[in-house]
């Protein structure tokens, strides 16, 4: 490498007082050539794919993988937590429905992302913005779960939103400290994400590494990517380390 590159963990939504963007990481950011998500953030019609790959085309409509009783409740939640109809969600698939519904356990009125404002800085510093994989890579990680399986976990985080809203606070908190291993471990403990791990993180993981590997060889990158991709025996770290690579702290 003629350049280092940087590997920056973010949380895709989190409140406004939890947010930490530090002089150190601005001073990363500058000094990259481009800046890397795990989807290309300014590709126009990134938007639109995902839309689109929200919607079952199969004809099945979403209160069908429901009981009556679990209907109602999913129906009461979004009425009292999203202040709409249940039916404006008829063709939606159920897991595009949980990943929606997720965003509540962020415990504030008007969440930010990280990546929204990364994007909107590296624009003025003129980089390029480029992404780790497209939509329907991600997507079809959503279509290959076990329909009962999504189910199961749309309804726990409706029962148990109050503990959801709890085990944000505590990764907010341990994101602050920049505590990797701790939050790497509480993600690992978290039971919504926790039934699809390997899919949604140690796949994906293996998968970026010769992408990783090939845009940093070309130039300095700034990659920023969701937390919990970066800690543990199948985390970007550890694979990059195997690669050869040296991976240490900036502090």
């Amino acid at each position: 490498m003629k350049k280092p590159s940087y590997l920056c963990c973010t949380m895709h939504c989190i409140c406004p007082e939890d947010y930490i963007w530090t002089e150190t990481r601005k001073k990363c950011l500058k000094a990259s050539d481009e800046v890397c998500f795990e989807m290309d953030m300014d590709d126009p019609s990134l938007l639109m794919d995902i839309a689109s790959g929200m919607v079952n085309y199969d004809g099945k409509a979403l209160k069908e993988y429901f009981s009556d009783s679990d209907y109602h409740k999913v129906a009461r939640y979004i009425a009292d937590s999203l202040h709409m109809d249940i039916a404006q969600f008829r063709q939606m698939k159920p897991a595009a429905l949980q990943t929606i519904l997720s965003i509540k356990s962020v415990d504030c009125d008007a969440p930010v992302s990280y990546e929204n404002n990364i994007m909107d800085e590296a624009k003025k510093l003129k980089k390029e913005i480029i992404g780790l994989e497209e939509a329907r890579e991600q997507l079809s990680l959503l279509d290959n779960l076990p329909a009962d399986s999504i189910i199961a976990g749309l309804i726990s985080l409706i029962d148990s939103n109050a503990s959801e809203k709890a085990t944000y606070k505590k990764l907010a908190a341990l994101y602050k400290k920049q505590d990797l291993p701790a939050l790497y471990q509480l993600i690992l403990q978290s039971k919504e994400q926790g039934d699809n791990m390997d899919a949604f993180l140690d796949e994906r993981n293996q998968r970026w590494i010769s992408r990783i590997v090939e845009k940093m060889d070309q130039c300095s990158v700034f990659f920023a990517v969701g937390a919990g991709h970066l800690w543990g025996e199948s985390g970007l770290i550890t694979l990059l380390r195997k690669e050869g690579y040296t991976v240490k702290p900036v502090r």
